[in-house]
């Protein structure tokens, strides 16, 4: 994360604060990273120099001007004219955790080998909500190459059960006891 990127979303987090409008403000900004990512295109579009500035902020008003607070809207031409569209993705997660911070939660990605069961998950959830005095999003995949296990990302911390690291750390144990 770059300072620019932080010092963005805090902008757009504080504004979005003071007039109370941080879940709408979420939504829009997810709701933009998912069309961004949908469609890269767009995002060539509006950080292209070749395209005039008017035609790039004409193309955010007809995309998002109806469907969005203005606050998000604003910030989009805002990131257009200083041609920092192309950190949207970076200032989006950044805008995120902000708002989980702010709420008192956190994410945690969790990665299985197989699909977890509804039991598995919310016991899973209730560990990690002790563990981080937090309440957990979690975001569930699955990695069959884990061989067996859990791997979980939270709140900086790496928590690897998985079977794929139990044999990885025998055979760095084989291989010091061999030289």
């Amino acid at each position: 994360m770059r300072q620019t990127d932080k010092e963005y979303a805090e902008a757009l987090f504080e504004l979005c604060a003071e007039e109370g409008t941080l879940s709408e403000c979420l939504a829009d900004v997810k709701d933009v990273t998912e069309l961004f990512k949908a469609y890269p295109e767009y995002v060539s579009l509006l950080s292209s120099p070749a395209v005039p500035l008017s035609e790039r902020l004409l193309a955010i008003d007809e995309a998002f001007g109806e469907r969005m607070t203005p606050y998000t809207v604003y910030f989009l031409k805002l990131l257009c004219e200083k041609g920092r569209i192309d950190l949207f993705f970076e200032i989006s997660e950044e805008f995120q955790c902000l708002y989980l911070q702010y709420t008192g939660r956190t994410t945690a990605y969790v990665t299985s080998a197989a699909e977890l069961s509804d039991e598995q998950k919310a016991a899973l959830v209730k560990k990690l909500s002790q563990s981080e005095n937090k309440e957990i999003d979690a975001v569930y995949s699955v990695d069959p190459s884990l061989m067996g296990g859990v791997k979980v990302e939270v709140g900086g911390k790496v928590y690897d059960g998985s079977i794929k690291r139990r044999i990885r750390d025998v055979k760095e144990v084989m291989m010091d006891e061999q030289t």
